[in-house]
């Protein structure tokens, strides 16, 4: 997920229809030129960069019913009823008939992709967060098992917090602070972590607020990917391991 704005103007992208590194490539339709979706924002295939104004907005994927409503009880839903497509072609993504099913469910990509790395399957679930020019990648499976990772990434003290149902992650800023889980923490994100001293914050949508509302940590850029995405641009990436820690 991208701010639209580009040099502080409004723009407005398609789906190009082809790939480049198996990654779905975007035009911007006004100067009808295509770009890339990486990891930090879309780049024209030419090599010049133009990035978003705001840069890009981390998206989480909770679990509509069990996590989602629970936070946003009057949230609006996009219907399927519209001018472009029936509702039928919107099953749920773990149903046989649903568009890429057989595409999420095989090991592999469809097309070859170059600069490949072993040391995760070519799909397996990853969360990347870059800082400055350093990238590293946490598996999914890791961060739902752990539920809180605190760590340090191109020199600086980061957390992060999941849910070990879904792909529902965020990560913020820690300023030196050891976090962990609070008592009684159900399977969904958690809403509050606590720190060293007992001291409970908020973990909200754009950073993590301590008890008395003094001390804010900002929420960092990050996204979910395919191993092989991620690697594809970030071949100089490191990998998360719980047993160097």
């Amino acid at each position: 997920m991208y701010s639209a704005r580009i040099d502080g103007k409004p723009t407005i992208f398609g789906t190009s229809g082809m790939l480049y590194r198996s990654n779905k490539p975007v035009y911007d339709r006004r100067p009808n030129r295509c770009g890339v979706h990486c990891s930090e924002a879309p780049h024209r295939l030419s090599g010049a960069s133009r990035r978003p104004q705001t840069g890009d907005i981390p998206p989480w994927l909770p679990r509509y019913g069990v996590e989602w409503l629970a936070e946003h009880p009057d949230t609006s839903v996009l219907s399927p009823l519209n001018d472009f497509y029936r509702p039928i072609v919107y099953p749920r993504e773990d149903y046989y008939k649903s568009t890429y099913y057989r595409y999420r469910t095989i090991p592999n990509t469809m097309f070859p992709v170059w600069n490949r790395d072993s040391r995760l399957g070519t799909k397996a679930g990853v969360l990347g967060v870059s800082i400055s020019d350093s990238h590293i990648a946490y598996t999914v499976s890791t961060l739902r098992a752990l539920r809180v990772v605190n760590d340090r990434v191109a020199g600086r003290d980061v957390v992060i917090v999941s849910s070990a149902i879904s792909s529902d992650i965020r990560v913020y800023e820690r300023d030196g602070q050891e976090f962990q889980l609070p008592s009684g923490s159900f399977d969904g994100r958690p809403a509050a972590m606590v720190d060293e001293s007992g001291e409970t914050w908020t973990a909200g949508e754009s950073a993590l607020v301590s008890e008395d509302g003094s001390t804010k940590l900002r929420r960092l850029s990050s996204n979910i990917y395919f191993w092989y995405a991620w690697f594809a641009f970030h071949p100089e990436t490191d990998l998360y391991s719980a047993l160097q820690k």
